[in-house]
């Protein structure tokens, strides 16, 4: 077996990043996490910053800003994996400029784990948002970096504990009632976190999936709103009320929605009405299907994620 790359994590306290750099060290890589000192030392960091440590985890200290922390951090593994947030997803040239620098990664993974962003067909605000991506994926194309984008789709944890639903953050999902946008018949992929995570690792030393996108649709997590509602039911044993958006309605709202109320619709718009994660065939020549490529890997299924809710 080949050495297993030296992985580091940049914004691995993040929502999505704390799932990929505890993949890459429970899957054995030497795993490295990029903090900031005020990362470091924030209180309600502490236990996630603590269990990296446990789980044999290098902790760098360094900022997008600080271009000589940056070399330094690349300078020590093959592959960097950015999970950056969304005020920092432009800021990732900075990264761009540092593996350059370095001069000796095998593979970078810029913060996506989401829709495919050049296949994307938002509406303001999430079309900025996307475009964002889709910039930082040409830069990294022009400096002919090795690359590998993940689209991960949907977020379980961001949708299915309420099922999509208006302005609800906490679980359990509706048990009366019910909000469907548009007619509620575009499918798209709903992937717990976890899974998102090892699927990633997996792809790190991958000759499959150099230069592709890979995309992580199981098939068994492929559902419309319709049937993710109808299967809701049957697991509850009760009918809900159905209120259907029509798109005309959800893209005034938008337009009338504060931040980040906004971005949240604009984001649901092209998943569950314009049906943005599954309208393309995934072809040889850009992309990847994860579950096909991992077949080994056990992945929490819709039907068993709502289990929790029941």
């Amino acid at each position: 077996m080949a050495e297993k790359s030296k992985i580091l994590i940049i914004g691995g306290t993040g929502y999505i990043g704390k799932f990929i750099v505890e993949a890459s060290a429970k899957s054995g890589h030497p795993t490295f996490a990029l903090l900031r000192e005020a990362t470091i030392s924030d209180p309600a960091k502490s236990q996630l910053v603590e269990g990296f440590k446990n789980s044999g985890v290098t902790l760098l200290t360094g900022d997008l800003n600080d271009h000589e922390s940056l070399v330094k951090a690349i300078k020590q593994v093959d592959v960097v994996i950015s999970t950056v947030g969304q005020l920092q997803l432009a800021d990732q040239d900075k990264i761009i400029a540092a593996i350059k620098e370095a001069g000796n990664i095998k593979r970078f993974f810029p913060s996506e784990f989401g829709n495919d962003v050049d296949r994307t067909r938002a509406v303001e605000p999430a079309k900025s948002a996307f475009e964002a991506k889709a910039k930082i994926r040409r830069a990294i194309e022009a400096e002919g970096i090795p690359y590998t984008y993940v689209s991960s789709n949907y977020f379980a944890g961001y949708s299915l504990p309420t099922l999509a639903q208006p302005g609800a953050f906490a679980p359990p999902p509706p048990k009366d009632k019910v909000v469907i946008y548009g007619d509620g018949n575009a499918k798209a992929v709903f992937n717990e976190e976890h899974d998102i995570g090892t699927f990633t690792i997996k792809a790190v030393d991958d000759p499959r999936t150099l230069n592709k996108i890979v995309y992580i649709k199981p098939p068994k997590n492929i559902y419309s709103f319709n049937e993710l509602v109808a299967l809701w039911e049957k697991k509850i044993g009760k009918t809900l009320e159905k209120e259907y958006i029509p798109e005309e309605q959800l893209l005034k709202t938008i337009q009338e929605s504060p931040i980040p109320v906004n971005i949240i619709l604009s984001i649901n718009h092209s998943i569950f009405v314009n049906g943005d994660q599954t309208y393309f065939k995934i072809e040889p020549s850009f992309g990847v299907e994860a579950s096909e490529l991992y077949p080994d890997v056990k992945y929490t299924t819709v039907q068993e994620y709502l289990d929790n809710f029941v």
